[in-house]
C-alpha cells in the first residue's frame, strides 16, 4: 500500500536497533528520506547506509537528546544534508533493567529515565516545531507534518518497580501528546500528533527479561494474542499514523499495540493462599 511517504523527510531518534531500527527500515523501504539518531553505537545503520538502492535517502545522525547543544546539532545535520524534517519520531528511551520499588529508588536513577524518556522528548519536540517555523530553503511539506511518540503499556497501566519508566511514558502519550496535538496546528495547520504505545517487544532492551519464565508469563497472562510483539508490528504502526493520506483526520490518539492486553498479573497463587 502507498502510504505516501515517498521523499518525506523523517528523522527517527533512537534509531539504531529494536523498534527504531524497524522504522528507520521501513520508512526507506517506503521511499521516505530517514534522519536516523543514536547516542553510543549506530550498529546496523551503517549497513543500510550502504546498500545501493538507499543512497543519499538515510542519513545517520548522533546526540545526546537530553542535552540542548546536541539536539541542536542532530537537526542541523539532518537539515544539512536531506532538507527540512517533516515527520519526527520520538522513538528514544531507556528502562532500567533492576526492579526498583518507589521506597527504594535512588533520585540518580529517577532523574535519568525522566531526563532521557522525557525531558529529551521535549528538547527534540521543541527543535522541530522552530524549524518548521523558521524554514530554510529546503522546507518541510507543512501539509505533511506528524509527530509519533513512542508511548509504552506501563504508562497506561503502570509497572511495578519501574515507577520512573511507568511515569515518564503516561506523559508522553497523555499529557504531553493532548497538549502538543492542539499547539502544533498554530505552526502547522495539519500537523498531526498522536503516540504508539507498545507493550513487551522483542529488541535487545528486552531480551533479558524475556530469559525469565515467570517475567514472560507475567507479560503474556492478560493478552489474549499470547505473543510478543515483534519491532515491525510497532513501526508498521508508526508508518500508518505517520501518513498523511491514510491518518490525515488522526490525532491526539495512542494507539496500544500489546495484543489485547487487559492488564498486570499482581498477585501469584501463593500468595493469595
Amino acid at each position: 500500500m502507498d502510504l505516501g511517504l515517498k521523499d518525506v523527510h523523517a528523522l527517527v531518534t533512537g534509531a539504531s536497533g529494536g523498534i527504531g531500527f524497524a522504522i528507520t527500515q521501513l520508512f526507506l523501504e517506503h521511499g521516505a528520506l530517514v534522519a536516523a539518531h543514536y547516542n553510543t553505537e549506530p550498529r546496523g545503520l551503517k549497513d543500510l547506509q550502504r546498500k545501493a538502492e538507499w543512497q543519499g535517502k538515510l542519513n545517520i545522525v548522533k546526540g545526546d537528546l537530553s542535552k540542548e547543544d546536541d539536539v541542536e546539532l542532530v537537526f542541523k545535520n539532518a537539515r544539512a544534508q536531506l532538507g527540512d524534517v517533516t515527520v519526527l519520531i520520538v522513538n528514544h528511551g531507556i528502562w532500567p533493567e533492576n526492579d526498583a520499588p518507589l521506597a527504594d529508588m535512588a533520585l540518580e536513577q529517577w532523574q535519568k529515565t525522566l531526563a532521557i524518556n522525557l525531558t529529551a522528548p521535549f528538547l527534540t519536540t521543541r527543535a522541530f516545531l522552530r524549524q518548521l517555523r523558521e524554514p530554510s530553503s529546503n522546507p518541510a511539506d507543512l501539509d505533511k507534518v506528524a509527530v509519533i511518540l513512542i508511548g509504552s503499556t506501563a504508562g497506561k497501566f503502570g509497572e511495578a518497580g519501574h515507577i520512573d519508566y511507568a511515569c515518564s511514558k503516561s506523559a508522553l502519550q497523555i499529557g504531553f501528546c493532548l497538549t502538543l496535538k492542539n499547539e502544533i496546528v498554530k505552526i502547522a495547520p495539519r500537523g498531526r500528533v498522536n503516540a504508539v504505545a507498545p507493550g513487551w517487544v522483542s529488541t535487545p532492551m528486552a531480551a533479558n527479561a524475556m530469559q525469565n519464565p515467570e517475567i514472560k508469563y507475567r507479560a503474556l497472562a492478560t493478552t489474549p494474542l499470547r505473543k510478543i510483539a515483534t519491532p515491525e508490528d510497532v513501526a508498521t504502526q508508526v508508518a500508518v499514523l505517520s501518513s498523511a493520506k491514510v491518518s490525515g483526520h488522526v490525532t491526539g490518539m495512542c494507539v496500544m499495540v500489546e495484543g489485547g492486553m487487559e492488564g498486570r498479573l499482581l498477585n501469584k497463587m501463593e500468595d493469595l493462599a
